[in-house]
C-alpha cells in the first residue's frame, strides 16, 4: 500500500436509499449509489482478465447492498442482494470511484444506451 493512501473515517450504509456514504481523512465524503458500486465492481466477473474483457451489467438499478465486511486494513467487500460478491474494494479504489463519479456514471449510462438498455428504477425509501 503506498504511504499516502486515503483511509476511511466513517462509513454509512442507507438501505433504504441504497447508498453507501464514505468519509476518507484527506476530508473528502462521497455518497455512492449501490447501482453505481456494482456495476463498476473490481471483479473479474464486471471487470474482465485484460482490457476490453469488461461485462456491461445490466438489471443493476434497484439493487442493494446487504453486508459489508472488512478485508484486512485496506479494503471491503461488498455483498450485493443479487448475489454478486467477488468484488475487493479498496479503499484507494472507492475513493477514485467517488472523484470521478460523475464521469464514470456518465460512461455507463452512454453504454447501457448504445446497447439498447432502459433503466427502470424503482423509487428508494429515503436515507
Amino acid at each position: 500500500m503506498r504511504k499516502n493512501a486515503v483511509r476511511p473515517t466513517d462509513i454509512k450504509l442507507h438501505q433504504k436509499s441504497r447508498a453507501l456514504e464514505i468519509s476518507f481523512d484527506d476530508g473528502s465524503h462521497f455518497r455512492y449509489p449501490c447501482e453505481y458500486l456494482r456495476v463498476y465492481s473490481p471483479s473479474a466477473e464486471v471487470r474482465g482478465h485484460g482490457p476490453g474483457q469488461e461485462v456491461l451489467q445490466l438489471g443493476k438499478e434497484n439493487v442493494n447492498i446487504t453486508n459489508i465486511e472488512p478485508v484486512g486494513t485496506y479494503a471491503v467487500c461488498l455483498y450485493f442482494d443479487d448475489g454478486h460478491n467477488t468484488g475487493i474494494y479498496s479503499w484507494d479504489l472507492l475513493h477514485s470511484l467517488g472523484v470521478n463519479q460523475q464521469q464514470l456514471w456518465d460512461q455507463y449510462l452512454e453504454r447501457l444506451e448504445k446497447a439498447g438498455y432502459k433503466r427502470n428504477p424503482q423509487p428508494a425509501d429515503g436515507v
